[in-house]
């Protein structure tokens, strides 16, 4: 059996490269920043009301999360978030709109969604840290506020009824996909066997 040759070394004294931050991935992404989203607490109470991530906030509570929020722009065909890319931010969708797309198995991008304003994206890897399950592309000029998992881990330090909030809520919804995907392969199971 040929002998392997060790796994280089970074030069001593180098120090690895710093992860980029959320902040630094969506401007190399080609987003604008707009600013804090302090400025924009009553349109994001608004859209958090119809938001099933974020319903049963109150006020105060809405503007505490958007106080830890940053507003950016997308122009139309701006990849805002890439299938695979590190998960550590939702997006709140505050105008515009967004194609979902999942790459198939032509390795061809295929839609799965089409995201309106109030829809959250990229909430299963702000939670979980695996790799984004999809891309989320604008399909017209869109404004998004970003959450950062620091900025909830914040909230779940500083204000545990709130952070707790968000944590049950997360727990129904990703009970309610488990329902629903469980639901869909029961129905394709029993297909696949009467054929």
């Amino acid at each position: 059996m040929p002998e392997r040759s060790p796994a280089p070394q970074p030069p001593e004294g180098a120090v690895a490269p710093a992860r980029r931050t959320p902040h630094e991935r969506l401007l190399a992404a080609g987003l604008s920043p707009i600013g804090p989203a302090t400025e924009f607490a009553d349109d994001i109470h608004r859209l958090m009301t119809d938001t099933p991530l974020f319903a049963g906030l109150d006020i105060d509570q809405s503007r505490r999360l958007a106080s830890l929020m940053f507003v950016y722009e997308a122009l139309p065909g701006t990849e805002m978030i890439g299938e695979g890319d590190t998960g550590d931010f939702l997006m709140l969708l505050m105008s515009g709109l967004a194609d979902v797309l999942r790459r198939n198995r032509h390795d061809y991008p295929a839609r799965i969604a089409v995201a309106s304003p109030g829809h959250c994206l990229g909430e299963m890897s702000l939670f979980d840290g695996e790799p984004r399950f999809a891309s989320c592309v604008a399909l017209e000029r869109s404004r998004i506020a970003v959450l950062t998992r620091d900025a909830v881990q914040r909230v779940l330090a500083d204000d545990p009824v709130l952070g707790n909030k968000i944590l049950l809520r997360t727990v129904q919804l990703l009970s309610e996909r488990l329902r629903q995907t469980s639901a869909k392969l029961v129905t394709f199971l029993d297909a696949a066997r009467d054929t």
